[in-house]
């Protein structure tokens, strides 16, 4: 069966924006087209000046990510996120399909996915990698599968390393949009008590399950479930993690008081910085106070609390 190539092009300067937001897609399988500094770059890399006309003629004023979904899922839920998120974050883009053959996406991207230290207390580590040194950190076996959470992106490690200094023993946690469930399972590794994950994604709610048994997670201590937040979750919790999108944290500060116990942290992250302030009034508006803010490649991170 045949892989599906997406195509986003983008004026050159949001390229990089657009590429985040596609790698929220999948964690493998992108690549950029940014022909911005090719003459410049040619020569610090591979000391040429002397370049290939078509790569000459290339459209400097836009840049193409191209990421590749596999023949299991449907590109059309894709392209409809690429399209919602895009919108949402005022970047003017085109969007095209097309068939690719003869192509092992599907394992090639995995040779770039190594066992990574995140924070101080944990190592992420893909599963097909044997070879690995934790030293006396706790590790994290991983597939990502298609789902959202490798370790490897800015939003994912700011998540990991606001929760170390709150998933200890005797805390529970709840992590909406949880994807591959790294965050549920890396807050169970770092001493939580339990974990509900939830995800509107079957195949995300399927890969966090099975990331839970391979770690040694299952019910009803790391529970996972398909469908909203206010239609599947009961309960309150000492955690709540959401590293999802600016517009669904902005929706989801309605109901943090329903679901967090008093005292409780609201850890968020996906927020682009331009979209900062439209966070901050949502959280103001919703009596929610930023404990600390984090940011990495251009991703916020806030960990806050509920002004009760």
């Amino acid at each position: 069966m045949d892989w599906t190539e997406i195509k986003i092009t983008v004026d050159a300067d949001n390229v990089d924006r657009a590429g985040d937001i596609a790698q929220m897609v999948v964690p493998y399988g992108i690549y950029i087209e940014d022909y911005r500094t090719l003459e410049q770059e040619a020569w610090e890399i591979a000391r040429i000046d002397l370049i290939d006309e078509d790569l000459l003629a290339k459209d400097r004023s836009k840049g193409i990510v191209h990421i590749y979904i596999s023949p299991e899922e449907n590109p059309n839920e894709a392209v409809s996120f690429l399209t919602e998120r895009l919108t949402a974050e005022g970047i003017a883009h085109e969007i095209d399909e097309n068939v690719c053959k003869n192509a092992d996406w599907e394992n090639n991207w995995k040779k770039y996915f190594k066992p990574m230290p995140v924070g101080e207390r944990l190592l992420i580590r893909p599963i097909w990698e044997q070879e690995y040194d934790a030293g006396d950190r706790a590790v994290l076996h991983l597939e990502p599968g298609l789902a959202f959470g490798s370790g490897t992106h800015d939003t994912t490690r700011l998540c990991l390393e606001s929760l170390e200094k709150y998933a200890h023993e005797g805390k529970s946690i709840l992590d909406v949009g949880c994807g591959s469930g790294i965050l549920s399972i890396a807050g169970l590794l770092l001493g939580a008590d339990s974990a509900v994950g939830v995800d509107i994604d079957a195949l995300a709610v399927k890969t966090a399950q099975e990331n839970g048994r391979t770690n040694g997670f299952d019910e009803p201590k790391f529970t996972v479930l398909k469908g909203s937040l206010t239609d599947k979750v009961t309960g309150k919790f000492d955690i709540i993690v959401a590293n999802i999108v600016a517009d669904i944290i902005i929706v989801l500060c309605r109901d943090v008081k329903k679901y967090l116990n008093d005292g409780g942290v609201f850890i968020t992250s996906g927020i682009i910085e331009p979209r900062e302030q439209d966070v901050l009034a949502a959280f103001a508006e919703n009596g929610i106070e930023v404990v600390e803010r984090h940011e990495s490649g251009g991703w916020l991170c806030f960990e806050a609390r509920v002004k009760w």
